[in-house]
């Protein structure tokens, strides 16, 4: 694991004193201009940063900044209702302590892990939580390597070496797949996620495994980005479809309240055409005529376990994964028997 580049480091390359290599940093007299430079070029080298927090310690014992990035492409498209309640979650615990959240956004993975190693090497954050957990995350490793304390928002089996806090989402989409099979439904669909994500791969694998153990089940997965334009896009696709599902799974609330439009444009009635069943309770899908069933889960409640998590990663140099409930499904008026077969 690296750890980070300290004025010793710099004074050693640099054959010089920590004291001078101080003086020369912080651009204060003392050094001459020869020995200032060779000091300057070392600190390049090494790719030493001023550490904040050592700076700050003076100021208070015992203050954690906690860094999470978010994708650019992610904060363009608005913050949804459940990011913005995970988020909620983590404040309100760092709000119990001397604590802080620091958001940045960055254009890509690349980018995130360069701003992790900006942030560590120079103290500005303590920790980080790592969001939009994909399979065989390109950040676990370097992130590992620099010895910065991380929790995962992902399910164990990816978080790498880090602790995550997960919800059980395989249990809630069997929930949700039994569910609709006992009104009667024998075609049903799960859009779904990126197919990288790693809650679309789990989800996807629990929706495929219990299809296959009910009776005369067929199932079918549509894979996109999660925006409402994709979600109408497959819906559409599904509705049009020779056999189309009499039942449809929705990774986001706002593919749900899409296809509540497109099965309106198509002259398809919900529930007694085709019933809809939306992830993330939101205030949408009670606000939606008919109103969304809805797998429900507490965000701001995931957002408080993962703080607890860091915070314990970073006081006790360890943490336990853990999980932190599985969503409910709480069936609304987009759901019902089938009223003949299609």
């Amino acid at each position: 694991m690296q750890r980070r580049v300290t004025i010793r480091d710099v004074a050693a390359r640099a054959g010089v004193s920590a004291g001078a290599v101080s003086l020369a940093l912080n651009d204060r007299p003392g050094v001459s201009a020869a020995t200032r430079q060779r000091i300057v070029e070392a600190a390049r080298e090494l790719g030493w940063s001023p550490n904040l927090a050592a700076r700050s310690l003076a100021q208070s014992d015992r203050v954690h900044t906690i860094g999470m990035a978010l994708t650019r492409g992610a904060a363009a498209a608005g913050l949804d209702q459940v990011q913005m309640a995970l988020i909620g979650g983590i404040e309100q615990v760092l709000a119990e302590r001397p604590c802080a959240l620091l958001l940045h956004t960055v254009p890509d993975r690349d980018a995130e892990i360069a701003l992790y190693r900006q942030w560590w090497q120079s103290g500005r954050v303590n920790g980080s939580v790592l969001v939009g957990v994909v399979a065989d995350d390109p950040r676990l490793e370097p992130v590992h390597k620099l010895g910065m304390p991380a929790v995962a928002v992902s399910q164990p089996a990816l978080s790498g070496p880090f602790p995550a806090v997960w919800t059980d989402d395989a249990a809630a989409i069997a929930e949700a797949v039994r569910y609709l099979a006992l009104l009667g439904h024998r075609r049903i669909a799960h859009v779904t996620g990126p197919e990288t994500l790693g809650r679309t791969l789990l989800r996807g694998d629990a929706f495929a495994a219990t299809a296959a153990e009910l009776p005369a089940v067929t199932a079918r997965t549509l894979p996109t980005d999660l925006s409402a334009h994709a979600g109408a896009r497959a819906t559409r696709t599904l509705l049009t479809a020779a056999e189309r599902p009499t039942a449809i799974v929705y990774d986001n609330d706002l593919m749900a309240v899409a296809a509540l439009a497109v099965a309106e444009e198509l002259g398809l009635r919900v529930p007694q055409d085709v019933s809809l069943v939306a992830w993330d309770d939101s205030d949408l899908c009670r606000i939606t005529r008919p109103q969304l069933s809805a797998l429900s889960h507490d965000p701001f409640a995931v957002g408080e376990e993962v703080a607890r998590c860091l915070l314990e990663l970073i006081d006790e140099g360890r943490a336990r994964s853990r999980p932190a409930g599985t969503p409910v499904l709480v069936p609304r008026g987009s759901t019902g028997p089938v009223a003949g077969e299609n």
